[in-house]
């Protein structure tokens, strides 16, 4: 299978060259020619299957220059001892209609960890591949979860280079902590004064700036990406969305064919995109349920077809969502307008130019069609979180949280009662303090680990031992930066 460009549709490249490239040089992003198909006897088979299986099974279609046996091997060094359930991302049932998709078994309790731990794998033979001997500079922006995923996935790799920038203010404690204390010989972080949609757009200028991109080349390097416009980020998420609803089927949960309702968190709107590709394979799902916190430029896009970044941002206790430009909605665009790559550049453009743009109505039809957008302001977020736990027992993230909410309103307003898959983002100890405020009305501590130890003691469940043990490790990167300096940044770590 070949890949094109979103803004280049006449663009074919190998699934290595698109992963080890992460952006095409116009800026556009990877998708690929066509989706493979699951039908009816394809997801019988996988039903019987262990989420290592199955994700080499579905990867397979997706990387079809690389081997059955390097597929495999990329899969079950990705899924293994470092996660800390069998199952890979297990599911919890919430109510008889409900069921929580847990992302955060792996070993940073973030989401991200389900593509960052193959990425890492993906790259390096992607690059052997197309570009042998070349050193790979991978640069990240973060959020907050997906720097750290990053590290851990890239640390000490061969041929590789990761730099993360997070920004300053906006990140979590333990999020924060988990990046600057990171171990690791090829590894170099900075924060930056600014959000993160600064962060991010200064990334992609990097990224596409030829001077440095030639001055890489002269010494035999180039760049890539981890964040989720690489498509070797986004296809390990399809994996999670079928393995769920085939683990369903096998807990007969639900019959073989029943459609699901999925709804997801996201701000860059990577994670719930991974879904709609699912659907758009044959996997049996209804709604797609996109919910925001009080940073809702995608709830107002599904709302009203206009994309407006032009808003005040809002630092909350979701930081992970707290996100004015959704990098994915891009891919999403060029599905919608029948892979109309000069009508997506002209969106794209308009958006860089002026901070905005528009849909046509038939576009905006579509869109409404497969997508419910809606969002939670930050006292129904800890509403939500308090609820949750008092009703079920359940102790959800932030993020979570917003999606239940979100959920929660859908049904109300729609009717819709179908059962529902709710990704779940982030363990609830990455962000203790909020979720203390929420169930105590204060966050109790002075600092992140006390109020770790107290959301224990007062829920009767255990912080995770890789987050409790940030306490005691060495903080190695502390510098910040203005975005501006970015590039600087860049061309001293990496002394080009």
């Amino acid at each position: 299978m070949n890949y094109k460009s979103t803004r280049n549709s006449q663009i074919g490249v190998s699934a290595a060259a698109a992963i080890a490239g992460g952006i095409s040089a116009e800026g556009g992003l990877y998708v690929p020619q066509n989706l493979p198909r699951l039908d009816e006897s394809r997801l019988d088979r996988l039903i019987g299957m262990d989420y290592r299986r199955r994700a080499s099974d579905i990867l397979g279609d997706f990387l079809t220059d690389f081997t059955e046996g390097e597929i495999t091997a990329c899969a079950n060094a990705a899924y293994g001892a470092q996660f800390d359930s069998p199952h890979i991302a297990p599911i919890a049932k919430l109510s008889p209609d409900v069921y929580m998709l847990e992302l955060w078994h792996g070993p940073t309790c973030a989401f991200k960890d389900m593509a960052l731990q193959l990425l890492p794998h993906l790259l390096t033979r992607s690059v052997a591949k197309t570009a042998g001997g070349k050193t790979i500079d991978i640069l990240v922006a973060t959020s907050g979860d997906t720097g750290k995923a990053a590290l851990e996935g890239f640390k000490d790799v061969p041929g590789t280079n990761i730099l993360v920038f997070y920004p300053e203010v906006g990140v979590s404690e333990i999020q924060k902590r988990q990046m600057t204390s990171q171990e690791g010989k090829n590894v170099n972080v900075c924060g930056v004064r600014g959000n993160f949609d600064d962060t991010q757009t200064a990334v992609k200028g990097i990224f596409t700036d030829k001077n440095l991109t030639g001055r890489l080349a002269a010494r035999n390097a180039m760049f890539s990406s981890a964040n989720s416009i690489n498509w070797g980020r986004l296809a390990p998420q399809i994996v999670y969305y079928v393995s769920a609803w085939c683990d369903l089927v096998a807990g007969e949960e639900i019959a073989r064919g029943d459609t699901v309702n999925i709804c997801v968190p996201t701000g860059n709107f990577g994670n719930i995109l991974a879904a709609y590709y699912a659907k758009r394979m044959g996997l049996p799902i209804g709604r797609l349920i996109c919910a925001s916190n009080i940073n809702k430029v995608l709830t107002d896009f599904i709302s009203t077809g206009v994309y407006d970044r032009r808003r005040e941002f809002h630092a909350t206790s979701s930081p992970s969502m707290d996100i004015l430009i959704s990098s994915n909605l891009e891919r999403l665009l060029f599905a919608l307008t029948g892979e109309d790559s000069a009508a997506v550049s002209a969106m794209m453009e308009e958006l860089s130019a002026s901070g905005s743009y528009s849909v046509p109505q038939k576009l905006l039809g579509a869109l409404q069609d497969e997508f419910y957008g809606g969002s939670a302001n930050e006292e129904e977020t800890l509403l939500t979180v308090r609820e949750t736990f008092d009703r079920y027992g359940y102790l959800c993230d932030t993020h979570t949280a917003v999606a239940l909410k979100v959920h929660g309103e859908y049904v109300r307003r729609t009717g819709d009662s179908a059962k529902t898959i709710i990704a779940s983002t982030a363990s609830p100890f990455k962000f203790a303090g909020s979720i203390l405020k929420a169930l105590t009305g204060e966050a109790s501590g002075p600092d992140e680990f006390e109020r770790m130890k107290r959301l224990a003691e007062i829920t009767g469940t255990e912080p995770p031992p890789q987050l409790m043990g940030l306490r005691d490790k060495h903080e190695r990167f502390l510098e910040i930066c203005d975005k501006d300096e970015m590039c600087r940044f860049v061309c001293s770590a990496l002394e080009i």
